[in-house]
């Protein structure tokens, strides 16, 4: 296609709250080395996105410095040594940053192409969480059919993504919501036992699922008081990934427990892995989910999307109670 000049991204006027997020036209980039050039019909909008707007989590070294990690849309451009897309292409990919944007560069080898008859806004909603849940509920927590799985927040994006996964590949999953509707939408997703935190405590609610058995492998975003609650819901042999700490990341841990049940308490972060891993995981992700995307056994859950030069109220949204994701779509459909 014929590139434009310029591009409109969705910038940021320093740190703080959503009314810093404004548009802006810059130049449209032009793919190196292993890139592609993808033109952006839908972004995804995640919490480390609202962490970067606050000043809290940085772009890393080399990205574009405004916010955005996951985007689907058609291939515009292909650079030297691209063998896997083609101008044309359709291509949702994982991004370091710069997401916010009509056009946005991708490492070809964390790019993927859209399975089954996903809309542009639904494949923008999976590389980021998909790829987060698979890594640290598969690969990390070596989740397998037959075990206990408990994901806090079952109902934001990773939630959702992580009850439908666990789900479709045999585990019993528990899931920790803040809501009675969100309780409804959790079991509706594949959820055997959803806990209201806000009515009952968790870990008493698993004393008796599954026969006392315990949590095999838990997905932590909260931290904080939650960690050694975790440690109590633990089975023996159980693991802990925790993903974010929304309730602070300094704590004090029982290490008896620890010892005692023989537990791993481990985590990861993806935004600063090298390319290599991130195309490795992709590959995995294809081979392993996209069957279940196919199939719409599995579908990523979309609560609302916005014009991209809305993005501002896009975060104001995603602050408050939501299920699922929040995507901005450019219009360039």
């Amino acid at each position: 296609m014929i590139l434009p000049r310029t591009m409109t991204i969705v910038a940021l006027d320093g740190h703080g709250e959503p009314e810093v997020l404004v548009p802006r036209e810059v130049d449209v980039p032009r793919p190196g080395a292993g890139q592609i050039l993808i033109e952006v019909h839908a972004s995804g909008v995640n919490r480390p996105d609202i962490l970067q707007r606050k000043g809290y989590y940085p772009a890393p070294e080399g990205a574009p410095d405004w916010p955005g990690l996951e985007v689907a849309g058609r291939v515009a451009a292909v650079g030297p040594g691209v063998s896997n897309f083609r101008e044309g292409d359709t291509a949702m990919a994982l991004l370091p940053g710069g997401g916010y944007a009509e056009f946005a560069l991708a490492d070809a080898g964390s790019a993927l192409p859209i399975p089954g008859a996903l809309s542009f806004s639904e494949a923008a909603a999976i590389p980021e969480t998909f790829l987060t849940v698979w890594h640290n509920v598969f690969q990390r927590g070596r989740l397998v059919a037959g075990e206990t799985f408990l994901v806090h927040g079952g109902t934001s994006g990773i939630g959702t993504t992580a009850i439908q996964l666990a789900h479709a590949f045999g585990a019993h999953v528990a899931t920790t919501v803040g809501s009675p509707e969100k309780l409804e939408a959790a079991r509706a997703l594949g959820a055997d036992l959803a806990v209201d935190y806000r009515r009952e405590d968790f870990v008493a609610a698993l004393k008796n699922w599954r026969d006392g058995h315990g949590v095999d492998l838990t997905l932590d975003m909260v931290g904080g008081d939650y960690t050694n609650r975790n440690l109590q819901a633990a089975a023996v042999d159980g693991r802990i990934v925790q993903i974010a700490f929304l309730q602070g990341a300094k704590v004090e841990i029982d290490l008896n427990l620890v010892m005692q049940k023989r537990l791993v308490l481990t985590g990861s972060t993806l935004r600063a892995r090298d390319h290599a891993f991130k195309a490795a995981l992709a590959a995995d992700l294809r081979e392993k989910v996209w069957p279940h995307l196919e199939s719409g056994r599995v579908r990523p859950l979309i609560e609302a999307t916005y014009p991209l030069v809305e993005a501002a109220e896009a975060h104001r949204h995603m602050e408050r109670d939501h299920i699922g994701k929040i995507v901005l779509v450019t219009g360039r459909q």
